[in-house]
């Protein structure tokens, strides 16, 4: 089946941003450009991608802070643009989980190669869905299954969702969660948000929310999702 793989682009030169895009884009590929690490946070926040290609030295950040917070809820394949004389960059962002770099200047046909071989692993390697006791859950697609029925979920218990089922076994401190999850540079976020999301979560995928079998609280830590 024919399908369209997406890449989101940061880079704040808009003559060289413009460049890689034409050079990148055809029936098969689909370009999102953005010139700010503020305007990338909002496409990730509304859209799933098969690559990412991000500059490290950006007029609002770094690259690498970016990296850093995708890393933390994906394995989607990261390739940092970066100037030929920032050596330690180049270190930190392949020990934070890029995938792969690329020093300025560069030949677009050398990108289009690292690219393609990117995507080619991340096919490969990425499973279609998730599937644990009666749920499907499918990031990609945004499509959440209890029981083979369709439930609705908000783009922040979507977040949320993934996080826990991505990290199960393992208990995340609220303050992670919530650094995790709201990461649109708000400077202050209530302190009930995160339980409230929890709660609307279990209603949706519990049995019975007051007792619940999979999203647990972990008392004074956090939360987890307990089924592996």
């Amino acid at each position: 089946m024919f399908s369209v793989q997406k890449i989101l682009l940061i880079e704040d030169d808009r003559t060289l941003g413009s460049g890689i895009r034409l050079a990148l884009q055809n029936t098969s590929l689909q370009i999102t450009l953005c010139h700010t690490l503020t305007e990338g946070r909002h496409v990730l926040d509304r859209e799933r991608f098969d690559l990412l290609i991000l500059d490290i030295n950006l007029p609002d950040g770094s690259g690498l802070d970016l990296l850093n917070e995708v890393r933390k809820i994906s394995t989607v394949p990261i390739i940092l643009l970066t100037a030929n004389d920032m050596e330690m960059d180049i270190v930190t962002g392949l020990e934070s989980g890029a995938d792969d770099y690329i020093t300025k200047p560069f030949s677009l046909a050398v990108l289009r190669a690292r690219v393609n071989a990117q995507l080619r692993r991340s096919i490969s390697a990425k499973p279609s869905c998730t599937e644990i006791d009666g749920f499907q859950f499918d990031f990609d697609r945004m499509e959440f299954r209890k029981d083979g029925q369709l439930v609705e979920l908000s783009k922040t218990e979507q977040k949320l969702l993934r996080i826990l089922v991505e990290n199960r076994g393992q208990t995340l401190s609220r303050t992670t969660l919530v650094d995790w999850i709201w990461t649109d540079g708000a400077e202050y976020v209530d302190e009930n948000a995160l339980s409230v999301t929890v709660k609307r979560l279990r209603d949706k995928l519990e049995d019975t929310p007051s007792s619940p079998k999979y999203l647990k609280t972990v008392y004074g830590i956090g939360y987890t999702w307990a089924v592996k």
